[in-house]
């Protein structure tokens, strides 16, 4: 199976050897940032640092000339990753014999909800989540998909993948999240994550709802949750059992269509910025009333639309099930494995996992991460691909 790393610009730049040592790991792909969220990761094979802070969301190369003017824009990343970072990588790893695909993260900019709150998520009491953009919104969507197309498109690449293409909600690692105290199990998070800014009040009408009544429903939905009763039950069933079958039907109807029509929005731009070839995948969920940057999808309809997806393989491989039995013979499958013990991964069993995942149709595998993992868990990275 055909194995990509994840990586970002700073493993690789100041350090000569990494090319060859992700190289030397058996894969034959990296999965470059271009564009990604804030972060504070580990490096701990760096000659020169053992931490670097990305301290915004920021592109990773020089951001054209068309933006000048643009609100919303891309900022450039800082010091940790200055000048054209993404490129200098992308040259070193294209050196060493590996194929470099960008990975772009487009609906997770925490820097953008800070500058222009109107453009985030709000929830059913109000509260912002500034992490989270509001995909319904027409300024922002068309900052989505133009960042998609210049980001994934870069020198050098065969390939891109489009992280956080669709909803984001309440769940996100934000800065020292405190927001695990009440379980709102899979009917809360749906309910939380609920936007109930201008345009996503607007497309409630469309569907038939109030906006106001709405959102008084959720509030009141979720008050036995607050007080530690049970969140409703867990799937889709829940959040009918929370919301009402109708109206519950209603919310996901506005939100996959928005979520659907960017993602059809943003593939399209990417082909039409990049060479006959150029592979177009997505990290997607196959339960369509998903957020987060594996973002929800019809697997019927995004296997239609892009050349595959990625899939999160790290608890198990059964969400490649609802791709796999779509039958597109031609589509790329890949399996997302975690191979950082620290972070909840498995590297000494990746032979027994990827071996599974193909099983239930993977063509793929993804490795996450090549920068972040120890020593110890490269090796049996390495030894895992040898044999697979």
């Amino acid at each position: 199976m055909k194995a990509s790393a994840f990586v970002y610009p700073w493993d690789v730049n100041g350090d000569p050897e990494a090319p060859a040592r992700i190289a030397a790991l058996g894969v034959a792909q990296v999965t470059l940032a271009s564009a990604y969220h804030s972060t504070r990761a580990l490096t701990p094979r760096h000659p020169r640092h053992r931490v670097v802070t990305a301290e915004h969301a920021a592109v990773l190369y020089p951001a054209g000339a068309h933006w000048s003017g643009r609100v919303p824009r891309p900022h450039p990343a800082g010091d940790w990753a200055p000048g054209d970072a993404f490129g200098e990588a992308a040259t070193a790893l294209a050196e060493a014999g590996l194929e470099v695909h960008t990975w772009v993260v487009l609906a997770h900019n925490s820097r953008l909800g800070a500058e222009h709150p109107d453009t985030s998520v709000v929830n059913a009491y109000g509260d912002r989540y500034p992490w989270a953009p509001c995909i319904a919104q027409p300024a922002t969507r068309a900052y989505l998909t133009d960042l998609a197309a210049e980001a994934a498109v870069r020198p050098g690449a065969c390939g891109t993948e489009l992280e956080s293409l669709g909803w984001y909600g309440l769940a996100h690692l934000h800065a020292h999240d405190k927001t695990a105290g009440v379980g709102l199990g899979d009917a809360g998070q749906y309910l939380m994550s609920l936007c109930f800014c201008p345009s996503c009040r607007e497309g409630y009408g469309a569907q038939g709802l109030d906006a106001g009544e709405l959102a008084a429903s959720v509030r009141t939905a979720l008050e036995p949750v607050w007080r530690g009763a049970a969140s409703g039950g867990g799937g889709w069933t829940g959040v009918e059992k929370l919301l009402g079958a109708k109206t519950a039907a209603a919310t996901r109807a506005w939100r996959e269509e928005t979520a659907r029509t960017l993602q059809e929005a943003a593939v399209r731009a990417v082909r039409d910025a990049a060479p006959e070839g150029f592979q177009v995948l997505l990290h997607a969920d196959p339960v369509s009333y998903h957020c987060g940057a594996n973002a929800g999808v019809d697997p019927a309809h995004i296997l239609s639309v892009a050349d595959g997806v990625v899939v999160p393989c790290t608890g198990g491989p059964g969400l490649l099930t609802p791709f796999a039995q779509e039958n597109h013979p031609d589509g790329v499958l890949a399996a997302n494995f975690t191979v950082v013990s620290g972070m909840g991964g498995s590297p000494g069993t990746l032979t027994a996992d990827a071996t599974e995942a193909r099983r239930l149709g993977a063509t793929e595998l993804r490795l996450y991460h090549a920068g972040l993992a120890s020593d110890g868990d490269l090796e049996a990275v390495r030894s895992a691909l040898a044999v697979l």
